[in-house]
């Protein structure tokens, strides 16, 4: 069973590819990439994709969160460009998540520089716990 909080990062991902109005192959591909990270089916996506219908959840953790938010970075970085309405949709979701405002504008950018650089994820929590 996917939990609701999967189901919702699914979601969030789904809408980052689309908030560009230009929804890429290349988004797609990632998408199924993090689906197959978290052992997820192809099958079990679709459904979740299909029917969206749920209560949405924020993750518990700061590392699930930044872990989280950095997907969404990945996923705006996978059509090699960064469109305002993604940067705006990336910034939403750290204030969602309870990050500070005050905060957000460092937050991003470096969400989005290490993204640029398509750096392992487990490196970026490295970097992070520094």
């Amino acid at each position: 069973m996917i939990s609701t909080e999967l189901k919702s990062h699914f979601l969030r991902l789904y809408q980052m590819a689309f908030s560009d109005d230009n929804f890429d192959v290349l988004e797609m591909k990632m998408l199924y990439h993090f689906a197959e990270e978290r052992g997820v089916t192809k099958a079990e996506l679709d459904a979740i994709l299909l029917n969206p219908s749920h209560n949405s959840m924020v993750p518990d953790s700061t590392e699930e969160k930044l872990s989280y938010l950095y997907d969404l970075a990945l996923m705006i970085w996978a059509d090699h460009k960064v469109e305002p309405d993604e940067l705006t949709t990336l910034k939403k979701y750290c204030l969602k998540f309870g990050f500070l405002e005050d905060n957000i504008e460092a937050l991003t950018a470096f969400l989005l520089e290490k993204a640029k650089e398509n750096l392992p994820k487990q490196e970026l929590m490295n970097l992070i716990q520094e």
